[in-house]
């Protein structure tokens, strides 16, 4: 086919998925959009990429090159975010509040470039990377929260997996890549390589799975089937799209996650919330038991991995030792910076140009240390223990956030997904934040929930009396 009369069907069929998940009774904040942009641009590429305008290449031993046009459009987004949570400010106090170790773990991350090497550039990643909390209490302190987060999965998924297959099949040297480590062709999409776009359909389709398990449950949801076709073309897309990629971590990060919401919508455990404990816990002992027995081998085989993950564990030997402090680590976000660098490649051979350690835990520990890594156990501790509360409330959405932040903790296993801008870190800090409010609002009269706790997702979300939290009457 054509490539140009290919984007027209594309864009015909897109037009068609959103009118098909058009829904009058839910009314998010129009705010909303800025997260979208948000996630649209740091999941997929930056906006100077796509024009051709990008800074240049990274070269070793120097700080990496910034795009001036990025920048403008990254502080454009954050003040326009910071304006709405002022509007905001009671719900979003609230919710940081109850989201302490997130605090915790940014306030840190700060003092930590009294240290480092690079503080001035180590500064400007940290107030970029407000820019996902920002983003991701614009979401969470929506009027209408459940629905901004179906908005969130639509508005982002509808667009980024299809234009990913159009850019893979018929537009190759936008769409595809080379592979750093076999040096093959790849499947990139609308990403930079094929880790970005699997993680990037993973999160998205975990968002899918929710939306249409949840409308397979009400029956009786006005235009449900249209909704079903929307929302099941967008899951149908995500698996795709994951196949395409060939993504490890990120495909077995999805099944994961899948198969908690699939097992967690049993009546089962619906009736017995604390089970979800039991089942938990299962997981990691079975995926311990095998590490121990040597059974990850053919576990990673399984997952299109050689048992040495890829040459990740060689990576890991030799990045662990170069941390310039154990305890603080290197100062946030700035151990790839410098002499360091250089020093890798040298050692690595010169062969792959790789900017992450391919592993939250040691990413975490190279940057910030064993108190960061701390932090980070800290973190998913309280967020999986909120989710499982939220569970509580509403099982389906609370579902999701299991899901979300278990996932979580495999996925970093094989991939940097602590690190700022990227889904992964987005999306947990997502569903830690989202499972807060759920629980620091129950019971009071700005609870979203509290009329509707026992109904699906989809009713919960019925017209309000408020006015639009960024300015409409």
């Amino acid at each position: 086919m054509n490539p140009s009369i290919a984007a027209l069907l594309y864009a015909i069929g897109i037009c068609g998925l959103f009118y098909l998940d058009r829904d009058k009774t839910a009314r998010p904040s129009k705010a909303l959009w800025l997260a979208v942009v948000w996630l649209g641009i740091n999941g997929s590429r930056s906006v100077s990429a796509w024009l051709g305008l990008g800074p240049g290449p990274e070269i070793p031993g120097q700080l990496p090159p910034e795009s001036r046009l990025d920048q403008a459009i990254a502080g454009s987004l954050m003040l326009a975010g910071f304006v709405v949570l002022l509007r905001r400010r009671k719900d979003a106090v609230a919710v940081l509040k109850a989201s302490w170790p997130i605090v915790l773990y940014f306030a840190f991350a700060l003092i930590s470039l009294s240290w480092s090497d690079y503080p001035a550039w180590g500064l400007k990643r940290w107030v970029r990377a407000l820019g996902d909390v920002i983003m991701v209490l614009v979401v969470a302190t929506d009027a209408q929260p459940a629905a901004a987060l179906r908005r969130l999965f639509s508005r982002l998924g509808f667009v980024v997996l299809p234009v990913s297959i159009l850019l893979i099949k018929y537009y190759p040297y936008l769409g595809r890549g080379f592979d750093e480590w076999g040096g093959g062709v790849v499947n990139t999409g609308v990403t930079t390589n094929k880790n970005s776009l699997g993680v990037l359909a993973y999160v998205v389709t975990l968002g899918a799975l929710w939306q249409v398990l949840s409308l397979l449950r009400d029956k009786n949801l006005p235009n449900r089937r249209r909704h079903l076709l929307a929302q099941g073309t967008l899951l149908a897309f995500g698996v795709d799209v994951l196949f395409t990629a060939h993504s490890a971590t990120s495909g077995a990060s999805f099944l994961l996650g899948a198969g908690l919401m699939l097992v967690l919508a049993l009546q089962f455990f619906r009736a017995r919330p604390r089970a979800v404990h039991a089942l938990v816990l299962t997981l990691l002992l079975v995926g311990g038991l095998a590490m121990l027995l040597g059974g990850e081998a053919d576990v990673t085989r399984a997952l299109g991995r050689k048992p040495d993950l890829t040459g990740r564990t060689e990576i890991w030997r030799m990045l662990i030792p170069m941390c310039p402090n154990s305890i603080g680590g290197a100062g946030f976000e700035t151990f790839w910076c410098g002499p360091r660098v250089a020093k890798f490649y040298a050692m690595h051979g010169g062969i792959s140009m790789t900017n992450e350690a391919h592993n939250g835990y040691v990413e975490m520990y190279l940057n910030l240390g064993w108190i960061g890594v701390g932090l980070i156990a800290l973190i998913l501790v309280q967020g999986y223990r909120r989710a499982v509360h939220a569970f509580r409330r509403d099982p389906a959405l609370g579902a999701l956030l299991v899901a979300y932040v278990v996932s979580a903790v495999t996925y970093n296993i094989g991939e940097a997904g602590f690190r700022m801008l990227g889904p992964a870190w987005f999306f947990l800090l997502l569903a830690i934040v989202a499972a807060n409010r759920a629980i620091n609002f129950a019971g009071t009269a700005s609870d979203p929930y509290q009329e509707f706790a026992e109904r699906p997702p989809w009713e919960v979300d019925a017209p309000r009396p408020e006015p639009d939290l960024v300015g409409e009457p």
